[in-house]
């Protein structure tokens, strides 16, 4: 069994308030869950307009599953949702 953690720093330009970033954050965490079966939970910049950090987690049965499971996440996010830039990604597997 392997488990899978993805830490994505994104950027949201022209956010000018919280309830803006919460409006565009939302549907993008409904479809990541939706999409790829993984918990999503934002964890850092809850205050910021602009930032957000969201940690991704999955379970699967071998560790290539697994990293091959959040790399699409990334490769999707970049693909299906301009508006957002992620600055950083880090992957890590128990």
């Amino acid at each position: 069994m392997s488990v899978g953690l993805l830490t994505l720093h994104l950027q949201i330009p022209g956010c000018r308030s919280l309830k803006e970033k919460r409006s565009r954050l939302k549907p993008l965490i409904a479809r990541l869950r939706k999409e790829f079966n993984v918990s999503v939970a934002e964890m850092d910049f809850q205050d910021t307009w602009q930032d957000c950090l969201l940690m991704i987690a999955t379970v699967g049965n071998h560790q290539d599953h697994t990293q091959r499971s959040l790399r699409a996440v990334t490769d999707w996010i970049e693909q299906c949702w301009p508006d957002v830039t992620i600055v950083n990604d880090s992957y890590e597997f128990l």
